[in-house]
């Protein structure tokens, strides 16, 4: 039996801190395919399974449902989503678009974006680094370091919706849990877009180190739609989205 260990803490940070640590175990079950889409999700199997009471259980799963990864019907409890399908991924980037080259715009001259958007552009060439390194010729990366390198592509995009100073949209583009959906849709295969996001985002920043806050939007706006290429043509050839 796994169980996940809390640190030792005490009201309402542990039950964060141990909610947060349920979050990542059952993610990590998604991405290994334990968790299989369209599977039914016990919660007292799954506390059983990782050690804990359900309770943080439930609470987990209520983000992940937020995140569309998992889906809830009346009666019947928690399930697995299937896949998203490539206009299901098409329309999420849209959303995402919107919501981002509007943060950028907001972002773009603040004197607290460029320090930490540089930091979160180096990160994310490091996690790179690290994930390429830990692939091999007979299997892709494992899931805790393609989650990694996909935590580190989102924080590039998070600093900058941070950065606008408007909460709702950092909000709104967190719910959208969209690198969670390109993660799973790349387990079991690898990450094969990461030399093309790393150079789209410098795009972004280079643009934004010169003072030119249009055409960081541009390079933003056609970062996206790179995504949305890439995210779809996956999808359409029948990489994990279709055939898990």
């Amino acid at each position: 039996m796994t169980h996940v260990n809390a640190p030792r803490t005490s009201g309402a940070l542990r039950r964060q801190l141990l909610r947060d640590e349920v979050y990542d175990a059952l993610l990590d079950m998604l991405l290994e395919q334990r968790l299989a889409p369209g599977g039914s999700l016990s919660i007292d199997g799954l506390a059983r399974e990782l050690g804990v009471s359900p309770t943080p259980v439930r609470e987990a799963l209520v983000f992940l449902e937020h995140t569309g990864l998992v889906v809830r019907t009346a009666l019947k409890g928690y399930a697995v989503a299937p896949h998203p399908s490539a206009d299901q991924l098409e329309e999420l980037v849209d959303a995402r678009a919107v919501l981002e080259t509007e943060a950028l715009r907001r972002a773009a001259g603040r004197a607290e974006l460029l320090p930490p958007l540089r930091a979160a552009h180096t990160a994310h060439l490091a996690a790179a680094t690290a994930m390429v390194a830990a692939w091999t010729p007979e299997a892709p990366p494992p899931a805790a370091v393609m989650r990694q390198y996909f935590e580190a592509d989102w924080a590039f995009h998070l600093t900058i919706a941070e950065a606008s100073g408007n909460r709702y949209l950092r909000d709104m583009l967190q719910g959208l849990g969209a690198h969670l959906h390109r993660l799973v849709q790349s387990a079991g295969r690898g990450v094969t877009d990461w030399q093309a996001a790393l150079e789209e985002h410098g795009r972004v920043l280079a643009d934004l180190e010169r003072g030119d806050a249009d055409a960081a939007v541009r390079a933003m706006a056609d970062h996206l739609a790179g995504v949305r290429r890439r995210a779809v043509a996956d999808a359409r050839d029948g990489a994990p989205a279709d055939r898990s």
